[in-house]
């Protein structure tokens, strides 16, 4: 068993939370779950070779990228999360089997396996309580403001898993409420080059995500999960081409949901 007497992140180690344009005007809120592949050196490799952790199990590939450029054309405050979603996942119920993955795909994570409950308190602790706290702290303060809030998830997907090829550009991910990819959906089939998901790779549920069932739903904001495919932002060329595609869509759709708040 792995257990924990000392904190996770070292005194010099950065903090989670990553933070840009927060006194931006835009009403686009933008989070990044899986933006870093930092580990604690506290966990040293998880176990993993650096192969292993510059793969997509261990964050989302490419969307930090994307982010940045959304976050700092339009000036929304973004806020992401460094490390690894090996060490925990931030987009999973603390309470769910996937929140510290012992295998991610197929991959085994040695660093991972039969965790003491004292140990994975501190992983919650150290990195997704102060990235969530953050953010319902940032939250409260644009309602405090009388400032409008659309809250957009940003993620990235990988093209095959668990062999199978997955045919999607990109997708709108939602679960209750459908305001926002409705009209997201709208405008990205407007160009008959892009296959879309709706619902696709992945569909929110309060079982599987954490960040829209409680930052997004459970405070009654317009809001959508977005997943880009790993291989069209995998470089700086398609990183700026699919940043520059929301930014054209965000704005031009920005009276449209303004108007539902």
């Amino acid at each position: 068993m792995t257990s924990s007497s000392t904190p996770l992140l070292a005194t010099d180690e950065p903090s989670p939370v990553i933070e840009r344009n927060r006194d931006g005007a835009a009403p686009f809120f933008l989070t990044c779950d899986h933006y870093g592949r930092m580990i604690p050196r506290a966990l040293g490799d998880l176990g993993l070779d650096d192969t292993e952790r510059q793969r997509h199990i261990a964050w989302d590939i490419g969307i930090a990228g994307v982010a940045e450029q959304v976050s700092d054309t339009l000036g929304a405050h973004l806020i992401a999360q460094r490390y690894s979603r090996l060490v925990i996942d931030c987009n999973r119920p603390p309470s769910a089997a996937s929140s510290i993955p012992p295998i991610s795909e197929a991959t085994e994570i040695p660093g991972n396996q039969d965790i003491a409950q004292d140990a994975a308190d501190e992983r919650r602790q150290s990195i997704f309580a102060p990235y969530h706290d953050r953010i319902t702290e940032a939250l409260d303060r644009r309602v405090q403001d009388k400032r409008p809030t659309i809250l957009v998830s940003l993620h990235s997907f990988t093209p095959i898993y668990t062999g199978v090829a997955r045919p999607w550009h990109i997708g709108t991910l939602y679960n209750r409420d459908h305001r926002l990819p409705k009209l997201l959906l709208r405008e990205l089939r407007a160009d008959s080059e892009l296959v879309i998901g709706d619902n696709q790779p992945y569909a929110v549920s309060d079982a599987t995500d954490y960040t829209i069932p409680v930052h997004g739903e459970a405070r009654g904001l317009i809001h959508t999960g977005i997943e880009i495919r790993q291989d069209l932002i995998t470089d700086e060329s398609g990183q700026r081409e699919w940043a520059e595609r929301l930014i054209r869509i965000f704005r031009k759709l920005e009276p449209e949901l303004l108007a539902l708040l």
